[in-house]
């Protein structure tokens, strides 16, 4: 919610400006409306003059649903502060309907007293049929607990590019720029970064480009010069840690660990996938990579995708593959496969709603317990989750450390919500990221395929080509040592116990869980993957109230941190919020044998604040 700081002063215009803590957004229209595009860019501004930003993108998941639609309303909330900022804000305080249908499946998250924008043009009898309006809501009073501007968007973008040479429809495609100028006077952003963007982006097609300009530049200066609007707002810049930084998203931020990796260790890396939403952005971001020698492979399906992955790595490539949802099922033979051969390989997963096909662009953290023995026969892998949208290009690193070092599939277990939203990135120094060192095995004197490293229990890494090293690898039981085929049940036996014993090995390199807030007793609210943002701020909260609450994060899943069973028990009480059915809180309770408690929440949507809080001050009394 918007945080005043200082009072009202006039501008030479005569209109106050109010000064803001903080203020949330959302740009809500038709899926074709270009609210996604309209979000982004007041993010990238926000991100340049220095604030700190947190986004909520939120898009239908058909392609292109009937126009003006419940279904396909499209959404993009930012939230852009003064402070340091977790999450992208519970509740709007500003809702940009761009139609009917917008608004009724946005309302509800305004709060009484928010500044409602709405195109006023596109509130007819048609729209207002295909949402379901028995009245005009513009006319009826319905909206009376709102600050209303109803805004001709239509029709003054269409008069500010009556001789632009342009069709009627592609004018109204405009019509998300003019609503952006808007919000950019509105909230004393500068128009110079959109601008940009849209000579790097139309400057082949003049008239697109001028166009776009103008309507831009149209909404600011309405803004400017009505009388509509007696208050415009100011966010000062945050107070970050000085350095260099760049708004990026999860899926940017994963590709950009996976290429950074590669490049420390020295090696080519090989994306192989099938296109799924929402995991598709990385494989479009790391097709930018070629020259960096990123070889991506867009597979027929998700079979081939994985197992190609796997033969990059057994070439000596970093083989890598990635998917959502119900693409993870379909590699699960295969990455059995790569435990059984032992090699690096890693397998990204963008989770999402489910079961089946779901809901495609929704959040869930429900392909846990898949991802932890979703395949058959004893077959245990490295599992690590990044905690924000910048965290995933630390995990992204961090999963090819693991599974370069200790031989193994690893699975970097991201989501919806990470996946699509951005926040700042502090581009770091390479000095601080670790070494990865291959280390292929080279001698034939000493090779053998299955021989073990006596501290990680790796098996060497012998690449096709090096000179009497050839060596049989394949879905079959291998001979310990020897790597030869074997069906005897003692070798089996240890061989199993091998792979989970290496598995277990890698708890001896990775941190320690750390506690926000008291050492021991009172309540312990315990978070892994994109929850880490509502535990931090509801946390935060409620210690600024006196309560007894610390908050804990982990970002490493199989193997868990070591410290994490003596932390649990240092509490009189746990609470672990998930945006599943309790698979994590099932894992902790079997392994630790204590009582924690669950928050659960299967809507598609990420938890709120104000939930959390809730559920804390419930469990406190």
């Amino acid at each position: 919610m918007a945080t005043v700081t200082t009072k009202e002063s006039e501008s030479p215009e005569h209109q106050d400006i109010l000064e803001l803590e903080r203020v949330t957004i959302r740009f809500a229209g038709d899926s074709g409306d270009g609210m996604q595009l309209a979000g982004t860019q007041f993010t990238k501004t926000s991100a340049v003059i220095g604030n700190d930003i947190s986004t909520f993108p939120d898009i239908p998941a058909e392609i292109r649903a009937p126009q003006g639609s419940l279904p396909g309303v499209s959404g993009f909330q930012v939230s852009f502060s003064s402070q340091d900022i977790f999450t992208p804000g519970d509740q709007p305080d500003v809702l940009v309907a761009m139609n009917p249908a917008a608004l009724k499946t946005n309302l509800g998250d305004l709060p009484r007293g928010g500044l409602l924008v709405v195109n006023e043009n596109e509130f007819n009898e048609g729209n207002l049929k295909k949402a379901a309006y028995a009245s005009n809501p513009l006319e009826d009073g319905s909206l009376q607990a709102y600050r209303v501007y109803r805004v001709p968007i239509s029709t003054l973008n269409s008069g500010a590019l009556k001789d632009s040479g342009l069709t009627p429809v592609q004018i109204d495609r405009c019509k998300n720029m003019f609503a952006l100028g808007l919000m950019f006077w509105m909230y004393s952003r500068p128009l110079e970064t959109t601008l940009h963007w849209i000579d790097e982006k139309f400057g082949k097609n003049p008239a697109v480009c001028e166009a776009n300009k103008t309507a831009l530049k149209s909404g600011y200066h309405f803004g400017e010069t009505t009388e509509m609007f007696a208050t415009h707002y100011h966010v000062p810049k945050a107070k970050l840690k000085p350095g260099l930084y760049r708004n990026i998203t999860g899926n940017e931020a994963t590709a950009l660990g996976f290429i950074t990796a590669s490049k420390l260790a020295g090696r080519q890396l090989f994306y192989g996938s099938y296109p799924i939403t929402p995991a598709s952005d990385v494989l479009h971001e790391l097709s930018r990579f070629k020259r960096f020698g990123v070889k991506t492979f867009q597979a027929e399906d998700e079979i081939a995708a994985v197992g190609a992955a796997i033969g990059a790595s057994f070439g000596g490539s970093l083989g890598l593959t990635g998917t959502s949802g119900p693409g993870l099922a379909l590699k699960s033979e295969a990455i059995g496969l790569a435990v059984m051969v032992e090699l690096p390989l890693v397998i990204m997963d963008v989770q999402r709603a489910g079961p089946s096909t779901g809901m495609p662009t929704k959040t869930e953290q429900a392909d846990l317990l898949q991802a932890m023995f979703g395949r058959n026969g004893e077959s245990p892998v490295a599992i690590v989750a990044p905690a924000t949208a910048s965290d995933c290009f630390n995990m992204a690193v961090e999963a090819w450390r693991i599974a370069i070092k200790y031989r193994t599939p690893v699975i970097f277990l991201s989501d919806a919500y990470l996946g699509m939203g951005s926040e700042p990135w502090l581009v770091p120094d390479i000095k601080s990221l670790p070494d990865i060192d291959p280390n292929f095995a080279t001698d034939p004197a000493t090779f053998q395929p299955y021989a073990r490293d006596p501290k990680t229990l790796a098996r060497p890494w012998g690449i096709p080509g090096t000179p009497d090293l050839e060596h049989r690898i394949g879905g079959l039981e291998k001979s310990d040592i020897t790597g030869n085929v074997s069906y005897d049940p003692a070798n089996h036996d240890k061989m199993v116990h091998l792979r989970a014993a290496k598995i277990e090995r890698i708890a001896q390199d990775i941190p320690d869980v750390v506690v926000d807030g008291d050492e021991s007793g009172g309540l312990l609210v315990l978070g892994w993957g994109s929850t880490y943002g509502v535990i931090t701020t509801a946390v935060q909260r409620a210690r600024a109230q006196g309560k007894r609450v610390s908050a804990a994060h982990f970002r490493h899943l199989n193997p868990l941190p070591p410290n994490l069973g003596d932390v649990l028990r240092r509490y009189d009480q746990v609470l672990l919020p998930e945006i599943n059915l309790g698979q994590m809180r099932m894992l902790l309770r079997a392994k630790f044998l204590l009582d924690i408690e669950g928050l659960n929440k299967v809507s598609g949507r990420p938890f709120t604040i104000a939930e959390v809080e809730r559920k804390i001050a419930e469990m406190i009394g």
